[in-house]
């Protein structure tokens, strides 16, 4: 069982929840540039921004409660870059105070709790971070962005690298596989989920597909 639905604090925070059922289950998180908290059975932890598919084996019965922070909103909250936490989870109490992640640990609604000490330290995003995920969600060229957002490539590759955990062009090509996927999901043939998300053909879309999520489209797809 898994629910997600957007988190009072902000609209680029979604809270999510899930159990897995009897018997456990072995997960394929994608990548989406992307850090969540998560409270996993009163253990609390930062799942940093991932560069390929992870497969989580997890026994039955287990209890997930998370905020996932898009467009570079977790970096600031934590106050640690992007790309000191890429393919890692990390102990919360590496960042915050022991006291706190104990009462996090806790909670009875651990979900609430979590906005609770989130809203408590939440700074508002970057307009330039928002703007740099939305450009690479677009599809939009890394030369082009620059000078959209009056960088130098340099500063943009840095902004992306502390921000997202990678640089501008491995963002891009990470949310063009998430754009595929919803358009596929939506029961587009290939061929035209290929041309609208921006690959060059359906053999690219395969290839990129397989090499980021670590099977086909069509398993992803089901």
């Amino acid at each position: 069982m898994y629910a997600q639905a957007p988190s009072s604090i902000h609209p680029l925070v979604v809270a999510w929840h899930a159990m897995t059922p009897p018997g456990g289950q072995v997960v394929r998180v994608l990548p989406d540039g992307c850090l969540d908290l998560i409270w996993r059975d009163g253990a609390v932890f930062v799942a940093g921004p991932d560069t390929a598919a992870r497969l989580h084996p997890t026994a039955g019965g287990t209890r997930f409660a998370a905020l996932r922070f898009a467009a570079g909103t977790g970096p600031p909250l934590l106050r640690v870059p992007a790309d000191a936490l890429t393919d890692r989870a990390v102990p919360l109490a590496e960042f915050w105070p022991a006291a706190e992640v104990r009462r996090l640990a806790g909670a009875d609604d651990p979900l609430a709790a979590l906005e609770a000490v989130v809203r408590r330290r939440w700074r508002d995003p970057d307009p330039t971070l928002v703007a740099l995920a939305a450009g690479a969600r677009a599809g939009r060229p890394v030369a082009a962005l620059a000078e959209t957002l009056q960088l130098s490539p340099r500063q943009l590759h840095r902004r992306c690298q502390t921000s997202f955990g990678y640089g501008p062009k491995a963002l891009g090509r990470i949310l063009r596989l998430r754009r595929a996927l919803a358009l596929a999901v939506g029961g587009h043939p290939f061929a035209q989920v290929a041309a609208d998300a921006g690959y060059a053909d359906q053999a690219h879309l395969c290839r990129d597909v397989r090499a980021l999520a670590g099977v086909p489209l069509r398993t992803l797809v089901g």
